[in-house]
């Protein structure tokens, strides 16, 4: 093995500028899949972050089936049960509780069907970015009673602006008829066009008296310090829970089970990705079997003599086996470290979006995207580098087995 090891290093530099190409193709390959698929999961990370921040959080705890039915008598009627619990869970960032209600909302012209959600302004603050979303008007305050802040859409569709006044009409926990009149003070806009089209918050002390709540809720809403601990934040949730709950009565969700279109959106976004991801590869895949092939066609009579003095075909297929090896990973591992140098600096300094900051602010996505480093950017991309170019050194490599000698030594 050392012999066929030395042998296969000096075959490599027998034609210093075409192994040098095809290292130098392999190094771009993956140095690129490294980089663009931090870029993807760190997208990923800043467009969930920005999602859950905007209305769901990263859990929530609701009734039994709320989520599924929205039924106003499905209600959490403890809050303040569940916010003692949320309070000793280190990983928590903050907090809030929401009461929900589908009514209808009348202007002076049109009537529509909304999601009336009661909040509490402060914690809400802290909890979502409702308040930076507010593009007219001003956000609610800890005093206000028969205030409303709502999307932009359903504020067009309804010929509504600031200051004007809106008839609430709905169905009180109790079977109530919950009726109010609110005051525009506010207009936001989150970019997603179903929650900025029949959306209308109030303060959550008001709501509950309008629609006899009782001082229960149907969500308490949390937002955690990070997305990768939300999962140990829901069963740290779910276990405090279950010592409040004997009879079953509450859930814990997490922001998969709350937004699971976020979910295939990712999984769409990956697969154009791969598609991309895998043209790439295509042509990198080509370049080494060129190469190879050209390496074996070159020294058809240097085998053919090889195997006539005693070399076994096995023993020629281990050597050219591990001259291509030797080519791709000196290829990936540059190409790694390249891809981690330049995905390291990013992720510290953000890329900036040129042009697009408005937009994006819009949206509440911030002006600079952080590329994120992990194990999976990591491994994926090189992984499949490497599979591939082993695949595509495999046919040049079988054509030795079926070479002759006599066949090979007279070949021009």
């Amino acid at each position: 093995m050392p012999i066929e090891i030395k042998m296969a290093w000096r075959n490599i530099w027998r034609n210093a500028r075409r192994s040098v190409l095809t290292i130098l193709a392999i190094i771009f390959a993956t140095m690129l899949l490294v980089f663009m698929l931090s870029f993807q999961f760190g997208s990923y990370d800043i467009m969930i972050d920005t999602a859950v921040k905007i209305h769901t959080g990263h859990v929530q705890v609701q009734a039994e089936d709320y989520r599924d039915k929205m039924d106003i008598r499905l209600v959490v009627p403890d809050p303040g049960a569940v916010d003692d619990i949320i309070k000793d869970i280190p990983d928590i960032e903050a907090y809030t509780s929401r009461a929900n209600a589908f009514s209808l909302v009348s202007s002076s012209d049109r009537t529509y069907g909304v999601l009336l959600t009661g909040i509490d302004p402060e914690k809400e603050a802290a909890v979502s970015t409702l308040k930076e979303l507010v593009r007219r008007g001003e956000y609610l305050e800890q005093s206000d009673t028969d205030k409303a802040l709502l999307g932009e859409l359903l504020a067009r569709n309804l010929k509504v602006d600031i200051g004007d006044e809106l008839i609430v009409l709905g169905q009180g926990r109790d079977g109530s008829i919950a009726a109010t009149v609110l005051t525009v003070k506010g207009i936001f806009s989150s970019g997603q066009d179903k929650f900025d089209r029949n959306s209308v918050q109030m303060p959550l002390e008001y709501f509950q008296d309008v629609f006899s709540m009782r001082g229960s809720v149907h969500e308490v809403v949390v937002v955690g310090n990070s997305l990768k601990k939300v999962t140990k934040t829901k069963e740290e949730l779910e276990a405090g829970v279950r010592n409040i709950d004997n009879d079953g009565n509450l859930a814990v969700l997490d922001w998969m089970e709350l937004m699971p279109g976020i979910i295939q959106s990712i999984k769409l976004d990956l697969v154009s990705g791969l598609i991309m991801y895998v043209i790439l590869i295509v042509v990198v895949a080509f370049s080494i079997l060129n190469t190879f092939l050209m390496a074996i066609f070159e020294r058809t009579r240097e085998f053919g003599v090889l195997i006539a003095i005693g070399m076994t075909p096995g023993r020629l297929m281990r050597s050219l086996f591990l001259e291509s090896m030797t080519i791709t990973l000196i290829g990936i591992i540059l190409g790694i470290i390249s891809g981690s140098l330049i995905t390291w600096y990013y992720q510290v300094h953000g890329i900036m979006i040129s042009g697009a900051s408005e937009l994006l602010s819009q949206y509440g996505l911030p002006e600079r995207m952080y590329p994120q480093l992990s194990v999976l950017s990591l491994s994926v991309g090189t992984g499949i580098v490497l599979i591939i170019t082993i695949l595509t050194a495999i046919y040049p490599i079988l054509k030795v087995r079926r070479l002759k000698p006599v066949e090979a030594m007279t070949a021009v």
